[in-house]
């Protein structure tokens, strides 16, 4: 299968080599972790060639037999020369029982480069920051942005290009899809969530509790957008005739986000420039898998879908994203990059004076200097006279222009 070249994440990557720090790519299942390595694979050997690469990948038999902390770390003294170019590549790495310990050793042995990938942010955020804390750099991996999107799938850029990746999303694999199939596209991510499911919350968390877990699911992919708290969601559930305590909502809740199914965004004061702990909002980290559970109701949740796609696109670029309080007004994100910060608002259409005063006169209510903007699905962009140094794109724009 040939590999389509994902020249960002590769330069990202490549930066970072032999730098005294193991990588960690890390991502929802099925954004293109396994692929990003192969083409690291692919990058070492045409500008390393003296390089040795040791090179595992857990969802192949022929790696059956690397299943312990000592099998890999043995595989690895065979493979790599003491005292060359050496890296190693492992995909899965959380297939192999005690891997941890191996890499530390190998680490403190400066034997080789280190790159591994992993599907669960739970591994990461517990047994690498425990047992491999300051040695490792976390490098996330998302779903295809809609300029990916394009090359992966030889499109151009275009309003039906646009809404087939508002509607199916922005997975790698699609792109061997028939995306005008409905029913195919639907089968593949069916498969892929009911892998996230099993594999990294289900067997995982030995949770019992499976219809809570996908009622929850669709809850939060049909309230993407919303501010709720576990408070809410418990009342939700036993309006439904579902009781359930606010802890196991919590505990739930976490799980799905360990997973990297969806995201938690934390609220933050602007005027107070601090981050609130109650009422966070949820975005999906494909917004197709989003879809699938809400029935492609592409008309219906247009505005959900554009800010879970705006969201995704400030991450890829590197930006971290919270949603704005301003007194009694909202902003939909607040996004920061090192010293850079900028405000944005998401609407559907600008068609009328009370929907263009709500969403700029938020912004303009903001007294500092930092660039805002106004995303719509307008056919025009451009600025609006009464509200000055305000900036207005449309949503095709903003993708492929903005980063």
């Amino acid at each position: 299968m040939n590999l389509i070249d994902r020249p960002k994440y590769i330069s990202h990557i490549v930066q970072r080599l032999n730098k005294g720090m193991m990588l960690v790519l890390i991502g929802q299942r099925r954004v293109g972790k396994s692929f990003l390595l192969r083409l690291l694979k692919t990058w070492i050997e045409t500008n390393r060639p003296e390089a040795s690469i040791a090179y595992i990948n857990k969802e192949l038999k022929d790696f059956d037999t690397i299943k312990t902390a000592d099998h890999l770390y043995n595989f690895a003294l065979e493979t790599l020369p003491e005292g060359g170019e050496n890296y190693l590549l492992i995909d899965e790495v959380q297939d192999i029982e005690g891997y941890e310990n191996a890499l530390r050793s190998l680490y403190a042995e400066e034997r080789c480069q280190i790159v591994i990938t992993g599907s669960n942010a739970y591994i990461f955020s517990s047994e690498l920051s425990t047992r491999l804390s300051g040695r490792y750099m976390e490098i996330p991996v998302h779903s295809l942005g809609y300029d990916e999107f394009l090359n992966f799938h030889g499109l151009r850029d275009s309003d039906d290009s646009l809404r087939l990746f508002l509607t199916i999303g922005g997975l790698p694999g699609l792109s061997r899809c028939k995306v005008d199939d409905e029913a195919e596209v639907r089968d593949y991510l069916q498969g892929v969530y009911n892998t996230i499911l099993m594999k990294d919350i289900l067997m995982r968390h030995k949770i019992r509790n499976v219809p809570f877990l996908e009622n929850l699911s669709h809850f939060i992919a049909d309230n993407i957008g919303k501010l709720f708290s576990t408070h809410n969601i418990s009342n939700y559930m036993k309006s439904q005739g579902e009781k359930i305590s606010e802890s196991s909502v919590s505990d739930y809740v976490r799980f799905i986000c360990n997973s990297l199914l969806a995201n938690q965004v934390m609220r933050y004061n602007i005027h107070g420039k601090k981050l609130l702990e109650t009422l966070n909002k949820f975005y999906f980290a494909d917004h197709g898998l989003r879809n699938l559970l809400c029935g492609f109701n592409l008309l219906g949740s247009i505005e959900k879908i554009m800010e879970n796609v705006v969201y995704n696109h400030l991450l890829i670029h590197g930006w971290k994203v919270a949603v704005g309080l301003l007194r009694s007004a909202e902003i939909d994100f607040v996004a920061t990059r090192g010293d850079e910060k900028v405000y944005l608002q998401i609407t559907y259409l600008l068609s009328s004076e009370d929907t263009v005063k709500r969403e700029f006169g938020n912004l303009a209510a903001i007294k500092d200097n930092y660039p805002k903007i106004v995303v719509s699905m307008d056919p025009v962009g451009g600025e609006f006279p009464q509200y000055p140094g305000i900036r207005h794109y449309t949503l095709r724009k903003f993708l492929t222009t903005f980063a």
